[in-house]
């Protein structure tokens, strides 16, 4: 073969770009990008720009719906069905493994260690190697119960006949607690007062009212109790009856109802259900009624006895998911078994994985619910960080998220090393060290929602530096230490906490001014805020869980706005609020107040359309035609919360209570959200900032924020620190957790974790000004605050 020939491109090594024409997915307005193949791209701009629409929504969702198309209808009807994002072409794109800050499952029988497969590992290690021997994997699962079963069964082949036969399954789970580690007590004075008969009220719980067939009459009518006999003065019969009774058919006045205990029938309609999701006095009184304690049984370890008594080395399975991974590794590695070499090898790199992305000081057996959004997102990477998967194409929501500047050289090196491999990284952030790092910048704006959603700049960090965008500007920005501090007016002490990791820390937290908590992951920082402060009288606390809500719900609804606006609609035309709710009597009945009408096509994507009747806006023609100051309740919905406070702070419209929540929507920075434009739809920082703006209308003299940077662009920070300044001269005392070096400089008061993570941390290694910390460059996060302001 020639050398000219040599020199012609193969045909395949064309395709080294990802090709966006046209993309139109929520606020994007005909977006044209190409992305390099093989190299990290870093996608920035304001919150609400359009990040997330373009990464996620369209690149990561089109590449995830073209693989799950190569698989059989039958297949596809176990899957998510995606639809294709709106886009007229989409080119270059390869298999996308998507990392992102959704919070891992609440589920109580989900942990780290079987997030991971950790302890899918463990097991197989303690059913081989544990002494004594007590059976097989499952015989160490806290998930697995226990089975025996014995009986008759006839097999059908050839000449038809009967066998006995047994069956046996054994499991870890502690029969207490059923692998929960804790157990509910329900107190019982808070269900009924037992001095009252039922016929005289006794039931003291909400919504149970003496008229309820449902409830109070199906208990008093059902001829199993005397209602007009105290509750205290019942036979043993009757209490049981009364609280655990099997459910039964009985009839009330000619209807057949089913009777059952009150203990099970309070844990089906209250304990069933997520509490956050409960409504405030709802929540209230199961926080009152039900006690969680540690296990007795099996003191929180979640297992039987036997699978705590089969031992390697001392040690029992229980013991091993207690310990942090960074000790649990070492162990692992002294171990010298060539029976069981590859497990040890494959168990070993996983755990090294926890070390290696800062998250050395988590347990196996944390539960996967109280991790935050950063920490569960870093779980979520320990799966890729071993692989040998090349060419494909990684998305990172905020990688950095929850990390000290201490880690997040760490995190970009995970990143780059990716990249190494010859693989495609596409990472959303803000932080300016991560977007240092970067082959390709993309910047999205200029502003957030409908003033947002087109490429502002497209090219080099050098480029960034240079242009006029909204991040080019800030992107070099630091804050300067405060020349005066404000002084406390008084302060909430702290003795002895020990949640978690902390070591019987003594810290006197300042009242009246901005106090800022850090230190580096897993030091202990949340163990004392949510252990100490949080929940003592006064205290307003607005942490990083995530908003609850359908694609019904939006900001007017989840912030209260609705309720005085539907009033104020109903009064300036004598009719009932009700009809002024998209999900109650003003509803258009062809799409039961949705806007849209859903096609379900199995495994098909499911196809939305406007609905005909409402044309998408929710509503009964008639309820329409109301008016307050000019306008319909469907154009008040579509107004900007901008918009919005103007027309309700004046005017026929003028509404006191409607106006003091769009205010505080504006204070933090939402001013350009619509009023029903679905939560689903909003970004992390805007949910987190809606959040914010509802708890400020809470009483209370102190505000806990935990990290309130997740998800702010730079730009979006100076206003946060502005909001927090308003906070404290109106009086305010805040405390916030936070990596952020702008927030720290900002502070009066700095309270400084660690040294280390996990068992290397939970102690006070300063407190004090700012100014002080960065002389003293005695922590490590003295030394980076001070290479942050340049001193």
């Amino acid at each position: 073969m020639s050398r000219a020939t040599d020199k012609q491109p193969h045909a395949a090594d064309r395709h080294d770009l990802i090709r966006v024409h046209g993309a139109r997915v929520n606020n994007l307005k005909d977006v044209s990008i190409e992305i390099p193949k093989r190299r990290l791209t870093v996608f920035t701009g304001v919150s609400g720009s359009g990040k997330s629409s373009l990464v996620f929504n369209t690149i990561a969702a089109e590449s995830q719906r073209l693989i799950n198309e190569t698989y059989s209808a039958f297949v596809q009807g176990f899957m998510p069905t995606l639809a294709r994002p709106e886009v007229d072409v989409l080119e270059g794109l390869t298999t996308a493994i998507i990392v992102d800050q959704q919070r891992m499952g609440g589920d109580t029988r989900s942990t780290v260690g079987t997030a991971t497969d950790a302890n899918a590992m463990l097991r197989i290690l303690f059913s081989r190697l544990g002494a004594p021997h007590i059976g097989p994997p499952s015989a160490y699962s806290f998930n697995t119960a226990s089975v025996k079963a014995s009986g008759a069964i006839t097999v059908e082949r050839g000449n038809k006949k009967t066998v006995k036969a047994t069956f046996n399954r054994t499991g870890g789970m502690c029969t207490e607690c059923e692998g929960r580690g804790t157990v509910s007590d329900i107190d019982l004075t808070q269900l009924y007062d037992d001095s009252k008969s039922l016929a005289e009220g006794a039931f003291t719980i909400p919504g149970w009212k003496s008229d309820s067939f449902w409830t109070v009459r199906v208990y008093a009518e059902s001829g199993l109790l005397d209602p007009d006999k105290p509750i205290a003065k019942y036979t043993k019969k009757e209490m049981q009856d009364f609280l655990y009774r099997e459910p039964t058919k009985v009839k009330v006045e000619g209807v057949n109802l089913t009777y059952e205990g009150l203990i099970p029938k309070i844990q089906k309609s209250f304990l069933s259900k997520d509490k956050d999701a409960l409504q405030p006095h709802i929540r209230a009184f199961v926080e009152r009624a039900v006690t969680f304690t540690t296990c007795p049984a099996c003191d929180g370890t979640r297992l039987s006895e036997g699978a705590r008594s089969s031992k390697i080395a001392g040690i029992s399975i229980a013991d091993a998911c207690a310990m942090q991974t960074s000790d649990l590794a070492a162990w692992i590695r002294d171990l010298d078994e060539p029976s069981v070499a590859p497990l040890l090898t494959a168990l070993g790199e996983t755990l090294d994985s926890f070390v290696e992305i800062g998250l050395g000081y988590l347990a196996l057996d944390r539960p996967a619910g109280t991790l935050s959004g950063g920490e569960a997102q870093r779980v979520k990477m320990i799966r890729h960080l071993g692989s040998s998967l090349t060419d494909t194409t990684y998305v990172f929501d905020e990688p950095t998220a929850g990390l000290h500047p201490h880690d997040i050289q760490r995190m970009n090196n995970l990143l780059l090393r990716l990249r190494d491999k010859g693989n495609t990284v596409l990472v959303v952030e803000h932080k300016p060290e991560t977007i240092a790092v970067a082959d390709h910048v993309v910047d999205l704006g200029p502003g957030a929602g409908t003033a947002g959603g087109t490429v502002c700049f497209e090219g080099t960090v050098d480029g960034l530096r240079a242009s006029d965008t909204v991040t080019g500007r800030h992107f070099d920005d630091r804050s300067t230490l405060k020349a005066d501090t404000r002084k406390p007016t008084g302060a909430l002490e702290v003795r002895g906490a020990s949640a978690n990791n902390l070591r019987g820390v003594d810290v006197d937290i300042p009242l009246g001014v901005l106090t800022v908590v850090t230190g580096v992951a897993g030091s202990g920082k949340s163990s004392l805020i949510h252990g100490s402060v949080a929940g003592r009288d006064g205290v307003v606390t607005v942490d990083q869980s995530a908003i609850r809500g359908s694609r019904r719900s939006n900001p007017a609804t989840y912030t209260g706005l609705l309720d005085p606006v539907r009033k104020a609609f109903a009064k300036a035309n004598d009719v009932k609020p009700g009809l002024f709710s998209a999900n109650s009597e003003g509803a258009c009945p062809t799409c039961n107040g949705a806007g849209v009408v859903f096609t379900d096509l199995a495994m098909m994507a499911g196809v939305a359309t406007v609905c005909e009747e409402c044309e998408g806006k929710r509503f009964q023609a008639s309820v329409l035609e109301y008016r307050l100051g000019g306008r319909d309740i469907s154009e008040v919905l579509a107004m900007s919360v901008a918009e919005a406070e103007e027309f309700f702070g004046s005017g026929d419209a003028r509404t006191p209570a409607a106006h003091r929540v769009l205010e505080r929507l504006v204070d933090v920075g939402l001013g350009y959200l619509s009023l029903g434009q679905p939560l689903t739809t909003l970004s992390g920082g805007e949910r987190q900032r809606l959040k914010l703006a509802t708890h400020m209308g809470e009483k209370g003299g102190v505000y806990v924020l935990d990290e309130p940077t997740t998800g702010l662009h730079l730009a979006d920070v100076e206003q946060l620190l502005g909001l927090l300044d308003r906070l404290v001269d109106s009086g305010k005392s805040v405390v916030v957790i936070e990596h952020h070096q702008a927030v720290m400089a900002h502070a009066d008061w700095i309270i400084d974790l660690g040294p280390g993570a996990g068992h290397d941390g939970g102690t006070l290694v300063f407190e004090g000004t700012p100014a002080e910390l960065v002389a003293a460059r005695s922590t490590l996060t003295g030394e980076h605050l001070a290479e942050y302001v340049g001193a």
